[in-house]
């Protein structure tokens, strides 16, 4: 993933008609700003991510390029604040000792730079199309010197520009039901909620937004059933929050840029999102 300073994130609810679904979603998929596509069951046919990389971009997105055939219409909720990310989420895959290494190896953030430069974008394009590539391979298809390559790789992730993910099939996990919560919490007991949220091991995102439900948390069920057990235990420990809606998905056909097949697989195809700070080009 990677962050700019003036990056803008946003939840896209759209309705389309049933007819053109499939056509919608191939052509969002499409999208470098749609960094994610979940088919849900009620309320809404599509529940889209959205990151651009500043507040313009955002604008096109939302009042332009969304017009497609099949779209009968679609809102809008900004994210105001980042809580809990995915990246954040553990899956219990490790042991103690192996948490403890990677805690140890992890990079601290720092401030991150007002720009990202030319060969910054060429170097997280190769990255994002295979988080597993070398700094020999790197240097070899940027034609930089590999103590350069490495140097400039730890400083992106030092500051926070670039942060890793590794996803997992959800079919194939012990949470195949992905459930997103749109509620709304007093300004005063956001904090609170976000702690009780923290202590929740199905919860994979929390952010603030703007509209009627300001508080939106997603997560990972082993079960339908098991969703009714989260909301109570939310309920129990935040009397103050209210629960507006709820969409669980039943399809997920695009996840950080990467297109899912009916599994939960990759597909092998990516489009790259495009959300970092833009470069101005010289001609």
């Amino acid at each position: 993933m990677v962050n700019g300073p003036s990056t803008q994130m946003a939840f896209v609810e759209v309705d389309c008609l049933p007819t053109h679904r499939d056509l919608v979603v191939a052509t969002l998929c499409r999208v470098p700003e749609i960094i994610s596509i979940e088919v849900s069951a009620r309320g809404r046919d599509l529940l889209l991510t959205v990151v651009t990389h500043d507040w313009t971009a955002l604008s096109d997105l939302v009042l332009s390029r969304l017009q497609i055939d099949g779209i009968l219409r679609h809102r809008t909720s900004l994210v105001t604040d980042i809580h809990l990310e995915a990246s954040d989420w553990r899956l219990d895959a490790l042991n103690r000792a192996q948490t403890l290494e990677v805690a140890r190896i992890e990079v601290h953030s720092a401030t991150v730079p007002s720009t990202v430069t030319p060969a910054d974008t060429a170097l997280i394009d190769l990255i994002s199309h295979d988080g597993r590539i070398g700094f020999a391979e790197l240097a070899r298809l940027t034609q930089r010197n590999a103590s350069t390559v490495r140097r400039q790789f730890t400083r992106l992730t030092a500051c926070g520009i670039m942060k890793f993910r590794c996803e997992v099939s959800q079919e194939s996990s012990r949470w195949p039901i992905s459930c997103t919560w749109f509620c709304r919490v007093e300004p005063g007991h956001v904090a609170e909620t976000v702690r009780i949220l923290r202590g929740i091991p199905e919860t994979r995102g929390c952010f603030s937004t703007t509209g009627e439900s300001n508080f939106m948390f997603i997560g990972w069920a082993r079960s339908v059933t098991d969703l009714l057990r989260i909301e109570k235990e939310v309920a129990q420990s935040q009397p103050t929050l209210r629960f507006l809606d709820s969409a669980v998905a039943f399809a997920t056909p695009k996840r950080i840029g990467w297109f899912l097949d009916q599994s939960g697989c990759a597909t092998g195809e990516v489009v790259v999102p495009t959300f970092s700070t833009p470069v101005s080009k010289k001609h």
